[in-house]
């Protein structure tokens, strides 16, 4: 497994909490940066996914 994908996931994890954190308490700026870091997260994991394809894993 590729480190981007368990970093990714991590990401995942992390702007899921900060956008419910900043949902429940009405900050509408921890709840965007919860969202941007869960995409980045997404895409980091995706392109985890791709080496660990390319190499045949």
């Amino acid at each position: 497994m590729d480190k981007d994908r368990v970093i990714g996931s991590a990401k995942v994890i992390k702007g899921k909490v900060k956008q419910a954190v900043g949902k429940t308490v009405g900050d509408a700026k921890l709840e965007t940066e919860g969202k941007a870091e869960k995409i980045e997260g997404e895409i980091q994991n995706a392109v985890g996914g791709l080496k660990d394809t390319l190499r045949g894993d």
